[in-house]
């Protein structure tokens, strides 16, 4: 899989754990929020402090 199937999924991930709007965020920007949301933060919360 490419580097960019593999942002592609993280996008659809992201997504579908209710991080909404992610396709401006970075690779590392999505990591962050999905590790976050992960661990109980609300995804768009988790989403904005990921984007800083």
């Amino acid at each position: 899989m490419t580097g960019r199937e593999q942002l592609h999924e993280m996008r659809q991930q992201a997504h579908k754990m209710g991080i909404e709007g992610n396709s401006k965020m970075t690779e590392s920007q999505l990591k962050d929020a999905m590790k976050m949301a992960g661990k109980g933060m609300k995804p768009q919360e988790a989403k904005q402090k990921a984007k800083g």
